[in-house]
């Protein structure tokens, strides 16, 4: 049975994006990419500061679901897209 860092292991192997792009197009739904996508954009929008409510507002999320990210970014979380990686 896979786990979580089988799926690490088999993403960071490929080091090819059109080759991952492809991978992930097959191993996700439409909806999931949508949510991957809007996740990562909460969290940049977080790290350029912006306040919980405008993003909440802007992306039509809950201020729950900003928050997350914003606990996450606090635990250290997201240094390649704070350009600590």
């Amino acid at each position: 049975m896979s786990d979580f860092t089988d799926f690490i292991d088999l993403t960071y192997s490929i080091q090819n994006k059109a080759l991952l792009a492809n991978f992930l197009v097959g191993v996700t739904t439409e909806k999931e990419r949508a949510e991957l996508t809007r996740r990562v954009e909460i969290v940049k929008r977080l790290v350029a500061g912006e306040p919980q409510a405008k993003i909440a507002s802007d992306l039509g999320v809950g201020v729950a679901t900003v928050t997350r990210g914003s606990k996450e970014l606090a635990h250290g979380r997201f240094a390649v897209l704070r350009g600590k990686a």
